[in-house]
């Protein structure tokens, strides 16, 4: 048996609330499934609680089972693949049982640089269309257009340094525009420094 520990930390700049938060997850395969157990820095700040404690048994691209242990909630989420005129349609189907709400997510990718995504949450008109271009390998350009605010969004991100992607990102509806610094790397850690200005 061999286990995976991974840490994230997060910092938002914001004039409303600036926060810092720190996420660790212990992964443990079993057979085709994992067992998943994920706390945050609110786990052990007053010493150990169950706060921000949350357990979870996925099978890799099929489904995955949450548990919210303070909340007492769950969250399941059923993933599947199809070909539509040959080109893969990932769908999936996610239901939380104490906010009683179910959303389903479609992407069909294109190909390797162009994919369409929809998600709609169900009995609402909240939902979204996505589309990613990805030039290169290196610079993605993602418009969405939001149904329930009637509105556009764009974002623009650019991979730096190897491990690095630098992200901008804009709300019509809101006017915010918002910048993101994300290492995600094996060898140096893992961070996430954010920032949304008006």
């Amino acid at each position: 048996m061999k286990a995976s520990l991974k840490g994230r930390c997060e910092y938002e700049t914001d004039k409303a609330a600036a926060a810092t938060s720190a996420t660790s997850t212990v992964v443990i395969p079993a057979g085709g499934f994992n067992l998943r157990a994920s706390m945050t820095d609110a786990t052990f700040v007053k010493g150990p609680s169950l706060n921000g404690l949350s357990l979870a048994l996925e099978k890799p691209g099929s489904f995955i089972f949450d548990y919210n242990v303070p909340k007492n909630d769950f969250r399941f989420q059923f993933m599947n693949s199809v070909k539509v005129l040959e080109k893969p349609l990932n769908m999936t189907y996610i239901h939380s049982y104490n906010d009683n709400r179910t959303a389903l997510e479609g992407t069909l990718v294109l190909d390797s640089a162009n994919k369409v995504s929809v998600s709609h949450m169900l009995g609402s008109t909240n939902g979204k269309m996505k589309y990613a271009y990805l030039h290169k390998g290196v610079t993605s350009f993602e418009p969405c257009y939001d149904f329930g605010k009637n509105a556009w969004d764009f974002a623009l991100s650019r991979k730096v340094y190897g491990d690095d992607v630098v992200k901008a990102s804009y709300q019509t509806s809101s006017q915010m525009l918002g910048l993101e610094w994300l290492r995600n790397s094996k060898t140096s850690g893992c961070f996430k420094v954010y920032k949304m200005h008006i």
